[in-house]
């Protein structure tokens, strides 16, 4: 009988325990959120290279945060991490210049990022002839 007491007393211990740290975690997550709405953005500045995990700075009024971000290593440099385009299908190889284009038109510019409206990526044509197998 003093066991089962025991033991109810220790899972009732444990209990209050974990709610007590859940209170904790909640407490944080409030700290963290901010009133201000006009967040002004910088681009996603990457740990190392060009490339990979990094950061991202942003100001509004006097706060300042910095989030996590992450620029892909097979992104188009060119168009920056933050334009996000809906792109064409290829076009067809020009044979005076060896390459083939498509263009793609913004479709979302992430973290009031400068983005333009239309752009173009050439690409070198394939050398090898595709053949059906039957």
């Amino acid at each position: 009988m003093q066991i089962r007491a025991f033991l109810l007393l220790l899972a009732l211990m444990l209990l209050a325990a974990t709610a007590e740290a859940g209170k904790n975690k909640k407490e944080k997550v409030k700290k963290d959120i901010s009133e201000c709405e006009d967040w002004r953005w910088g681009p996603c500045v990457p740990n190392s290279k060009d490339c990979g995990l990094g950061y991202r700075e942003g100001t509004c009024k006097d706060e300042s945060k910095k989030l996590k971000c992450k620029i892909p290593c097979n992104w188009k440099k060119k168009f920056g991490a933050d334009c996000k385009y809906k792109f064409e299908s290829w076009g067809g190889c020009s044979s005076q210049t060896g390459v083939k284009t498509r263009s793609g038109i913004l479709k979302k510019a992430l973290y009031n990022a400068q983005c333009e409206e239309i752009v173009y990526v050439t690409k070198p044509c394939s050398s090898k002839i595709k053949s059906k197998s039957k």
